[in-house]
């Protein structure tokens, strides 16, 4: 089980920056992780938007990680930017600490610090367990996975360049 420091700061797009353990009081992370420089990430952003959704109302805080400061994450995301949470990980230290190799990923992790679940490059069947996982552990519905209009398969790219 991969557990990130709990003091790794965590800067959101809009606000103050907060260590890991401050974002975790209430509620568990939902992120999905994303490089904003490869057309991989591009791919997922419809799927990603939508499987957010499902859990917005839940005990998450569902949230977009960007590998990109925060003007090249707004211009990535778009409207998006505004519909979710989003962190700021430039340096990806925060990819880094939740073990990722490729990106697109979805993680899970848990309001006591621990990964419980993750899924790296898009592999609906590996994105479902996941959506599965958290559904599971906040008494949730949980999205179809994959929906008409989802990207066939792909491994991803290199999440630490």
């Amino acid at each position: 089980m991969i557990t990130p420091s709990p003091d790794t700061v965590l800067q959101p797009l809009e606000g103050e920056s907060r260590p890991l353990h401050e974002w975790l009081t209430t509620f568990h992370l939902l992120s999905v992780v994303i490089d904003p420089y490869t057309n991989e990430s591009a791919w997922v952003l419809k799927t990603a938007r939508r499987v957010l959704a499902q859990f917005a109302g839940s005990s998450v805080r569902a949230n977009y990680v960007v590998t990109a400061d925060a003007n090249d994450a707004r211009a990535f995301l778009g409207p998006l930017a505004s519909e979710a949470l989003v962190f700021c990980d430039a340096d990806r230290t925060f990819v880094k600490q939740l073990g990722l190799t490729h990106l697109p990923a979805f993680v899970f992790l848990r309001i006591d610090g621990n990964v419980v679940a993750s899924a790296q490059g898009w592999n609906p069947v590996e994105w479902r367990a996941v959506a599965d996982e958290v559904a599971r552990t906040v008494s949730w519905s949980k999205p179809l996975i994959p929906a008409p209009g989802d990207p066939g398969a792909f491994t991803g790219t290199p999440a630490l360049v």
